[in-house]
């Protein structure tokens, strides 16, 4: 089993990079994605704890935004980590975070919701990278909802009186810098419509364009008219489709390697990577 989309506590994970490791390795997969957000902090512990017959597929889920505010994320695979430009990148959407999360911080309470910075850091893992995940956790810990899947469906949606955008790169040139690293671009759960506004089918012409090698088509966030869409998108423009899980441990409902990529298709995909990176034991 391939699962290319996976999250640890070195983002909104619950999981450390070694238990995650672990549990690959436990239920028999052969390819592990490690694609913490706008980072690639857990890199080294997943490679140390690396044994048997998994394979580690490294990278990161750079968070976008379209020209008209679009958020898009954007799956960076097999990429130099040394590559200065794609580290600064990552770096200055982190940086990003911070702002954001008080501004959505200060919305609520002007609502009257009783939530405040020192909670969301009481939530968030050592060293996480920060985001929405951590002020839902907080609010779940605060009583004020039930857990992080009702947070993502009402109050910290998209569409939500409390959402914020945040600096990022167009997904255009998040796939630019992730191909200059001598990586692999795949957009993950592009039609998710749960989650907010999502891309056109017109969209995806100017991504392949941008460099885009695939589609993550198959994911839990879009329905099965959803993912024949992509599909059809995805063979109609020569892209590799994806199926994964975005696991991310106790956080999400979602179960490691509950979606995931046919043997030919990620063999196709890691072929686009310039150099081959797949860490092996």
């Amino acid at each position: 089993m391939i699962d290319l989309h996976t999250h640890t506590n070195k983002s909104d994970g619950t999981d450390s990079p070694r238990e995650l490791v672990n549990k690959a390795i436990a239920q028999g997969l052969t390819v592990l994605g490690i694609t913490d957000h706008d980072t690639t902090s857990g890199w080294e512990e997943a490679a140390q704890t690396l044994r048997g017959n998994l394979a580690l597929a490294l990278g990161s889920e750079i968070s976008c935004l379209t020209e008209d505010g679009i958020s898009v994320h954007m799956l960076g695979l097999l990429f130099d980590a040394k590559h200065a430009g794609i580290q600064e990148m990552l770096e200055e959407t982190r940086d990003g975070r911070l702002p954001r999360m008080r501004k959505m911080i200060a919305k609520m309470q002007s609502a009257g919701i009783d939530i405040s910075m020192d909670d969301v850091e009481a939530a968030r893992p050592e060293g996480a990278t920060l985001g929405r995940p951590h002020l839902a956790d907080a609010l779940v810990n605060k009583g004020i909802i039930n857990s992080r899947d009702e947070a993502f469906q009402g109050m910290l949606n998209n569409e939500s009186e409390f959402y914020v955008s945040h600096a990022a790169p167009t997904p255009a040139e998040a796939i630019a810098m992730i191909r200059r690293a001598g990586g692999v671009a795949v957009i993950a759960h592009p039609f998710a419509s749960r989650r907010g506004v999502i891309l056109q089918a017109s969209d995806f012409q100017e991504l392949v364009t941008a460099g885009l090698n695939g589609i993550e088509v198959d994911h839990r966030d879009q329905n099965p008219d959803e993912r024949e869409m992509l599909r059809q998108i995805a063979r109609e423009l020569d892209l590799v489709i994806t199926g994964s899980s975005d696991y991310h441990g106790s956080g999400k409902l979602n179960s490691l390697a509950e979606f995931h990529t046919d043997p030919s298709q990620w063999e196709k995909l890691e072929s686009h990577a310039d150099k081959r990176r797949v860490v092996r034991a």
